[in-house]
């Protein structure tokens, strides 16, 4: 089977997203696929659309390149003919234009299978209180996306809908690449403080300021013999956001307990893996309307070994005792409870990671949109 992955953007090497497509298309390779994977360079000014680490159009600098870059795919319709290409797997960016869709009329007509992965579902909320040029993007694909998702055999989605825009989905959960995620190791220095890291591509949903606020407020109240607590806050995100959790921490006076990294990866993110025994995933899904997730963040947690909280429903780990579960509201993280829930978990890192090697894995994930197609 020879598959196009198409994305719609660059790879950025300590973005999770760039991480989770290089994984999915080692798997499908693992799978027996011959996969090609076409995206965007926009590195040096100019915009180029790229067939792995091949230049399949170069669409210049300036207006000119940027306007391109979304009107000229009939490249990417020529290279499916000419290669016979048998599927082609879209990562939707939100991004339903009507040249999108005659791209991928063009890619019906060429006899290929058109499968499309929406990542999160639903998102139309996500767009809330985001700056015009996001309203935009969304008021069109409101108005397209319907008439896009006829020229699309499946959706993949990690949500539990069995239909999404009227197409019949295939199911699959985030995964994990175990050879890129190594478990975590015993650091060499415990200063007897809890360290809890929190990890993503920063959006208002992730509430890391519910965790900075349940550590303020814990912090402030320690007494002798209780662990002190720091919040360990990696990657970057929306501005605005990454600008009032920063406001959030130096008004509660706690810059001394959040720690913010930026992005890391390789050794840097190994070694604060290593240092921290927690993980906190997202804590405020319900502002964007989810409720069921299986997010890439807990996977990657229980990969490496360590517990973890969340407060949406995550059907892979309900019921695993290295999960905490909180309310989805906007109360600040409990932290005495997050300390007490630590203390209770009697697994070691091995085992977390042993329970989720055989379900987990992005080759089993893979594997079932093949066998679905």
């Amino acid at each position: 089977m020879k598959i196009l992955f198409l994305i719609f953007h660059g790879f950025e090497e300590a973005n999770g997203i760039s991480k989770k497509i290089h994984y999915q298309v080692k798997a499908l390779q693992e799978c027996g696929a011959d996969v090609r994977v076409c995206w965007l360079d926009d590195t040096g000014g100019g915009k180029r659309r790229m067939i792995d680490d091949t230049v399949l159009q170069d669409y210049g600098e300036g207006i000119k390149g940027k306007i391109l870059k979304r009107t000229g795919l009939g490249c990417i319709a020529r290279y499916v003919r000419e290669n016979k290409i048998d599927t082609v797997y879209v990562r939707s960016d939100h991004n339903t234009t009507p040249f999108l869709i005659h791209l991928l009329r063009q890619l019906k007509r060429a006899g290929s299978k058109v499968v499309m992965e929406i990542p999160t579902y639903p998102y139309d909320q996500e767009y809330r209180g985001l700056p015009l040029g996001y309203q935009r993007v969304i008021l069109m694909d409101k108005c397209l996306r319907r008439l896009m998702t006829r020229y699309v055999d499946k959706i993949v989605t990690f949500s539990n809908h069995t239909t999404i825009f009227g197409r019949p989905t295939i199911q699959i959960a985030n995964g994990i690449d175990f050879d890129a995620v190594p478990l975590k190791k015993q650091h060499p220095e415990d200063d007897g403080r809890l360290h809890l890291i929190a990890v993503a591509t920063i959006h208002p949903w992730h509430g890391f300021d519910r965790a900075i606020r349940g550590v303020s407020a814990y912090n402030d109240a320690v007494r002798p013999g209780m662990p002190q607590v720091v919040l360990h806050i990696v990657g970057q995100g929306v501005p605005a956001v990454m600008d009032e959790y920063r406001q959030l921490a130096e008004a509660a006076a706690a810059k001394d307990s959040v720690i913010f990294h930026g992005p890391l990866f390789g050794e840097s993110l190994d070694e604060l893996f290593d240092l921290c025994q927690l993980g906190i995933g997202s804590l405020a899904r319900h502002r964007s309307g989810i409720t069921h997730l299986r997010s890439l963040k807990n996977r990657e947690y229980a990969a490496r070994g360590i517990p973890f909280v969340y407060s949406e429903i995550d059907d892979d780990f309900e019921n695993m005792p290295y999960v905490m579960k909180i309310p989805a509201d906007e109360t600040p993280l409990d932290i005495q409870k997050v300390l007490d829930f630590y203390r209770s978990v009697a697994m070691t890192a091995e085992e977390i990671r042993t329970s989720i090697i055989e379900k987990l894995s992005w080759k089993t994930q893979m594997k079932q949109v093949i066998e679905n197609l």
